[in-house]
C-alpha cells in the first residue's frame, strides 16, 4: 500500500472526522480539538461496552480454565477485540509495513484478551485477522525471537503471563524515557501512551488512599490483574527520583479533576 493511499485512509477515520468537526463547526484550534478528542476517548469510549469502529466480539477460553477438556466443557468468556485501531494502525503500516502491523495487532489482541480474563490460541488470532494459522505461527516465532513472546494460551499455560505492553510502557516512563522514545520501542502512538500513564497514575493514587484492588479496578475501568501489574511495576521502580516524577503527574491529574468539578458547578 503506497503512502498516498495510506494518507487517504487516515483522512477517513472516525478520529479525523471528529477533529474536522471540532475545527470547522466549533472553530477550535487543532491542538484544542486533539485535547477534546483525547478526553472523549478517556472518559467515554474507553468505558463503553458498545463496539467501536474496528472492534469485534469473540468468544475465548477463560484464563483459569483447566486444560485437557473438550471445548464444549471448557469455560468460555466473551471478549471485545480491537482488530483495527484506526490512526494508530495506519501510522504503523506507513512507517513499518504490513508484517509489523500484523504483529502489533497480535500483541494487542492477546493483551486485550488477558485484560478481559481470557486467553486466545493461534487459531483464534488467525480467524480474527483473516489470515492463515501458518502466518500467525511465523509471526509468533518472530516476536519470541525479538524478546516479545506473544501471550497465547500455550504461553500462559507453560510460562505465565509475563509483563503486558501497558506495564512495559509505564516502566519505561518511570525510568525517564520520553513519549517519543517509548513510541519508537513499543510502537504505540502518544495518545495511547498518555491513556496508559493516566490510568497508572490513577491506580497509584487510589491505592495510596487504601482502596482495595477490586474497587480500584472498577473505578479505573481496568482488570484487577492490570491493577496488580501497575502496582508491581511502581514498587519495583520506587526510587526518590521516580517518585517525584509520579507525584508531579498526580498533582497535574488532581488539578484537572478539580478544574473539571468547578466547570460542572459553574454550568449548573
Amino acid at each position: 500500500m503506497d503512502k498516498e493511499t495510506i494518507e487517504r485512509l487516515k483522512a477517513k477515520t472516525p478520529e479525523q472526522r471528529f477533529l474536522q468537526s471540532m475545527e470547522n463547526d466549533f472553530q477550535l484550534a487543532p491542538r484544542v480539538a486533539a485535547a477534546v478528542l483525547e478526553e472523549v476517548q478517556d472518559n467515554l469510549l474507553s468505558n463503553s461496552k458498545e463496539l467501536g469502529p474496528g472492534q469485534i466480539r469473540v468468544v475465548l477460553t477463560r484464563i483459569n480454565a483447566p486444560h485437557g477438556r473438550r471445548l464444549r466443557e471448557t469455560d468460555l468468556v466473551e471478549v471485545i477485540w480491537s482488530v483495527d485501531a484506526g490512526e494508530e494502525d495506519l501510522a504503523l503500516l506507513q512507517g513499518a509495513g504490513r508484517p509489523a502491523l500484523r504483529r502489533s495487532r497480535i500483541r494487542r489482541l492477546l493483551e486485550e484478551a488477558l485484560d478481559q480474563g481470557a486467553v486466545a490460541t493461534q487459531e483464534d488470532l488467525a480467524r480474527a485477522l483473516q489470515t492463515s494459522v501458518r502466518t500467525i505461527k511465523r509471526d509468533c516465532a518472530y516476536l519470541k525471537e525479538a524478546g516479545k513472546p506473544p501471550r497465547t494460551r500455550g504461553y500462559v499455560r507453560g510460562i505465565g503471563r509475563g509483563q503486558s505492553h501497558k506495564a512495559e510502557i509505564v516502566r519505561r516512563w518511570l525510568q525517564g524515557e520520553t513519549y517519543d522514545q517509548i513510541e519508537l520501542q513499543v510502537r504505540h502512538n502518544p495518545s495511547s501512551i498518555r491513556r496508559y500513564l493516566k490510568s497508572f497514575v490513577q491506580v497509584v493514587q487510589l491505592e495510596r488512599r487504601g482502596i482495595p484492588i477490586e474497587e480500584i479496578a472498577e473505578l479505573a475501568q481496568i482488570s484487577s490483574y492490570l491493577v496488580e501489574e501497575y502496582l508491581r511495576v511502581y514498587r519495583e521502580n520506587d526510587t526518590p527520583s521516580r517518585r517525584q516524577r509520579l507525584n508531579e503527574q498526580m498533582e497535574r491529574l488532581n488539578r484537572r479533576f478539580q478544574s473539571s468539578k468547578g466547570q460542572k458547578r459553574g454550568g449548573r
